[in-house]
């Protein structure tokens, strides 16, 4: 395919796809389609709640679109898509409550691809999945949706996402990315495609079943690493050593890696290493490490909410009722991402012991908290009100300066998760 030939659809305008689809469309004829019409409706309003595309820069190439083949477009009609020749999938791959995968999305995506699949179309996948996953569960709803043979009629690729939701600075042009094909012509083919919207080189994997897994352990590795931390924190607490004081004596070593201790939460790390674990036990083996760190992150909220409790209660506050303030509700600083945040668990934990529990926070779309947990948030917390106590869940700019001191003062406990909080209104962090 020539570039003047390219029309690109990218299904899926997540924090993932959104950014994709803005960068192609400098270069080629897109499609930004999604079966969300609100989020259709913002899009072409020029609008974005990510906050992961300039708003300019999305105006500029809707308009573009409107004058010119290059440019971009969206819609959730299913037949815009019939005349598309290069297919990118973005959509979310999740779990279920007993932390299985969830295809869903990513099988409904391809059931919709494949009923406009022509001869000669490449499909690539940027969702992360399982090694093996775009062979073995994708292309067969491709083949029995479209008629069409796998390698012959229509081609697949895959290049994992390394999107980081709310950064500025490593956003997707500056970020290598890794590429695959189902064929050496097509991994030529989609290594190609990347490279024109990049500024860094791409890194051409062996096979797509390389370039699957080379993003399952990308994000399995970090949570292990974070895991680790967290395991020394649960320790220290019980010995009444502060865990940031004895990583920062450790980090004067010159080979020491720096990773602190905290809730492991969002669409990525605490999600993805179960999909690891799922196929390796599909493979004949049970991995003990990964489903291990899996464990420890999973009850680092529970442990900041017991020691705030404990800490209440040495204190002489009664439990119910008592009033405590939760600052932040997103998965990271400074992103308005609410997807698999642990704080929701610190939340439920206060609750059940009967605390009357405010969360506050700025970046957060409080509709989107309300639907996706059933909670209420508020953006500014009142700080005329005293607190039994407060807990700093998201290192957020904006409460860097709230008055701690003046809540501490007046007997307020007040528990940093994120190491954030000046050490003398603090009575305890992660």
């Amino acid at each position: 395919m020539k570039n003047e030939n390219l029309r690109i659809a990218v299904v899926g305008l997540g924090y993932v796809g959104m950014p994709l689809a803005l960068e192609f469309s400098k270069h080629y004829d897109v499609l930004g389609f999604d079966i969300n019409p609100t989020r259709v409706k913002e899009l072409n309003e020029g609008k974005d709640h990510t906050l992961e595309t300039n708003t300019d820069e999305l105006k500029k190439a809707i308009e573009r679109g409107k004058n010119s083949v290059i440019g971009l477009h969206f819609s959730n009609d299913t037949n815009k898509l019939k005349d598309r020749n290069v297919y990118i999938v973005a959509v979310p791959t999740g779990i279920d409550t007993y932390n299985n995968p969830d295809l869903r999305p990513l099988l409904g995506a391809s059931k919709t691809v494949g009923q406009t699949l022509n001869k000669g179309d490449i499909v690539i996948y940027e969702s992360t999945v399982y090694p093996g996953c775009t062979e073995e569960d994708c292309v067969p709803v491709l083949e029995k949706e479209s008629g069409l043979k796998f390698n012959v009629d229509f081609f697949c690729g895959y290049s994992p996402e390394r999107i980081n939701p709310g950064d500025k600075v490593n956003t997707l042009t500056k970020i290598r990315k890794v590429t695959s094909g189902s064929t050496p012509e097509i991994a030529d083919f989609v290594d190609k495609l990347y490279q024109s919207i990049l500024e860094v080189p791409t890194f051409r994997a062996a096979s797509m079943k390389v370039a699957e897994a080379s993003k399952a352990i990308e994000n399995a590795q970090r949570d292990v690493n974070i895991s680790f931390m967290n395991e020394l924190a649960l320790i220290f607490s019980h010995m009444g050593i502060d865990t940031n004081d004895v990583i920062d004596a450790a980090s004067s070593k010159w080979n020491f890696k720096q990773y602190r201790p905290g809730l492991v939460g969002g669409h990525c790390i605490g999600v993805d290493p179960y999909y690891l674990i799922h196929r390796a036990k599909a493979a004949g083996y049970s991995p003990e490490v990964i489903a291990s760190g899996r464990r420890v992150n999973n009850a680092i909220a529970k442990h900041i909410a017991d020691t705030v409790l404990k800490l209440m209660i040495r204190q002489g506050d009664r439990i119910k009722d008592a009033n405590v303030l939760l600052l932040g509700i997103t998965f990271k600083e400074n992103c308005p991402d609410i997807r698999n945040t642990k704080v929701v668990d610190i939340y439920k934990e206060l609750e059940d012991f009967g605390a009357n529990v405010t969360i506050c926070d700025p970046w957060a779309d409080a509709e989107e908290v309300k639907q996706e947990y059933g909670l209420q948030i508020t953006a500014e917390p009142d700080m005329s009100k005293q607190y039994n106590a407060i807990i700093l869940a998201v290192s957020h700019s904006q409460f860097a300066s709230l008055p701690y001191k003046k809540q501490h003062d007046g007997g307020a406990i007040i528990y940093d998760v994120k190491n954030f909080l000046p050490r003398d209104v603090v009575d305890d962090r992660l």
